[in-house]
């Protein structure tokens, strides 16, 4: 009535698992990948001596295959090659545990992530995939794992830490006429100038205390003065000191990533603009594979496109020939930088739709809707009225790059608000 089934004795053929595996799975596609890179990529990932190590291609294969079907956590990679047949042909039933798969990933793969990346790429332009000549370039934030509520702004930070070189003062000036003496014949406001306050130069007032403490042990000021010292004061500015140093040049880091920066996120299921800790991606694409990222800590867009090929400059990677990219990274800056590096720019600047407008050409303020005067060197603008030429700055934005302005001047009224390009 039924087919024989039994849960014992359960000997198939074939024994092979690999039989099993379509002829074009994508663990078949991420094993040739893998097995075409060059050896010497993956050589340097383990030191000689100890127990033979799991093969790197092996760890790799695994891990590319989970990423590919949306399988991030090491556990879970760790519970699939015992029982899905696909991590088990790629591991070649081999099982390392969660803790060496984060440790690859992690430690050991860091420093080479951008080879592998690139190696494969370079595996898509042999097979004629695609040419590495266009590059349609766009960028996204996305949520770091990190809490939501941990974040260390940089203003809070040189506030408090004013605040505490200001205490410092109060403490190091009591202890200086508790001791009656000066220093080098120099006064208190010549020293904070000569050197400014650091954890060392705090530790170094403590010793100082301490010596005078052994001269002077029921000195009461100077107890005092060393408690606040050693127990406040030195250990805030320690902390001052590393929170300034991971900033870099953020404004906001999170505590349990260090890495992430504050930023507004396209899911904002609040409508409240909350700030939430993660990272700037920025890929170029072709033929919808992806072949350049990166990744960035500011929010941005128009400055991570320098520092992105930069990035493909450092690896040795073929620079493309024309550049696609939305308006926002219609800069100044990006369209120096494309004309610098030869390559063609099809970026429209942020502007380029609203000039499209009826609006925008019966705007009277607008320099492009003046005149020009070459003989006078002056800017007539609808109303008849002539704007000559004032003065000269220098701006700079964000990411550091400087341009010369000029500024125009109506001798009968006053100057115009809006500068324009020299």
């Amino acid at each position: 009535m039924y087919m024989n089934y039994t849960t014992t004795g359960q000997l198939v053929l074939p024994m092979d698992i690999e039989v099993l595996i379509p002829e074009h799975h994508l663990c078949r596609i991420v094993d040739t990948a893998v097995e075409s890179m060059n050896p010497l990529l993956l050589a340097s990932l383990h030191k000689t001596g100890g127990r033979p190590p799991y093969h790197p291609k092996m760890m790799l294969k695994i891990i590319l295959y989970a990423y590919a079907t949306r399988i991030y956590s090491a556990r879970q990679i760790a519970k699939q090659l015992s029982e899905n047949i696909y991590f088990m042909w790629l591991s070649g039933n081999q099982q390392p545990d969660f803790r060496t798969i984060n440790r690859f990933r992690s430690s050991r793969m860091k420093d080479n992530i951008y080879q592998v990346f690139f190696s494969i790429v370079d595996l898509l332009c042999k097979e004629g995939l695609v040419k590495l000549e266009d590059y349609y370039f766009d960028g996204t934030k996305f949520e770091a794992n990190a809490n939501r509520y941990t974040f260390v702004w940089r203003k809070s930070t040189e506030k408090y830490d004013q605040k505490l070189d200001e205490k410092y003062q109060q403490i190091f000036l009591s202890i200086e006429e508790a001791l009656r003496k000066d220093e080098e014949g120099l006064d208190f406001q010549e020293q904070l100038e000569a050197n400014p306050i650091t954890s060392e130069k705090i530790q170094e007032t403590i010793e100082k205390v301490e010596k005078q403490l052994e001269q002077e042990p029921k000195n009461r000021t100077l107890k005092k003065a060393k408690r606040q010292l050693e127990k406040d004061l030195l250990p805030r500015k320690k902390k001052y000191e590393d929170q300034k140093a991971t900033f870099g040049e953020r404004n906001s880091f999170s505590k349990t990533d260090q890495g992430a920066t504050f930023m507004r996120m396209k899911e904002d299921h609040m409508k409240n603009g909350q700030l939430k800790p993660g990272y700037n991606a920025q890929m170029g694409t072709e033929g919808q594979f992806v072949t350049g990222f990166s990744l960035h800590q500011r929010a941005g867009d128009p400055g991570c496109l320098k520092p992105h090929i930069e990035l493909l400059k450092k690896y040795n990677r073929p620079i493309p020939k024309s550049l696609i990219a939305d308006s926002a990274y219609g800069s100044e800056e990006n369209y120096t930088y494309c004309e610098q590096e030869n390559f063609e720019a099809f970026v429209k600047y942020s502007t380029f739709d609203k000039e499209q407008t009826k609006a925008w050409k019966n705007e009277i303020g607008r320099l492009e809707n003046m005149t020009y005067d070459e003989e006078l060197d002056e800017w007539i603008c609808r109303n008849e009225k002539r704007l000559i030429y004032s003065h000269e700055r220098v701006a700079s934005g964000k990411c550091g790059f400087t341009t010369l302005r000029g500024s125009t001047i109506n001798p009968v009224t006053k100057p115009i608000q809006q500068p324009f390009q020299v």
